[in-house]
């Protein structure tokens, strides 16, 4: 289960930050899958996390973008994990249009949990 944040600066468009929402769930699946977690292309409540922040007055980046992604370690995203990184980087560029952007790649020793829905997906 990835965790993406996006930082962004006030000039990048909103068209593109929509772009983004809509589109890094998949691509960071894509590029985290791994035999231990598989992707199965349905993404369900709880498979991603997806925030997004502006950077404030007192943040400093050289970039337009960054987007954090945080998926648990296992050696088989361990092994490849710049060549990961750098495939998805290359997606959401050719995705959004994006080139002013940067992607890290964490991989920390994690545990996750989550609460089952009583209801539907998508229904409140």
């Amino acid at each position: 289960m990835p965790l993406i944040e996006v930082t962004y600066a006030s000039r990048v468009p909103e068209a593109i930050l929509r772009e983004l929402a809509q589109r890094l769930p998949h691509l960071v699946s894509v590029a985290v899958e791994c035999p231990e977690e598989p992707y199965d292309l349905d993404l369900q409540p709880g498979d991603v996390e997806l925030r997004f922040r502006e950077l404030g007055p007192f943040d400093r980046s050289g970039l337009d973008v960054v987007i954090e992604v945080r998926s648990k370690w296992f050696a088989s995203r361990a092994d490849n994990r710049q060549e990961r990184v750098e495939r998805l980087h290359a997606d959401i560029e050719q995705a959004t249009g994006l080139d002013d952007f940067g992607v890290y790649l964490s991989l920390p020793v994690a545990a996750w949990e989550q609460s089952e829905p009583d209801h539907p997906a998508g229904q409140a």
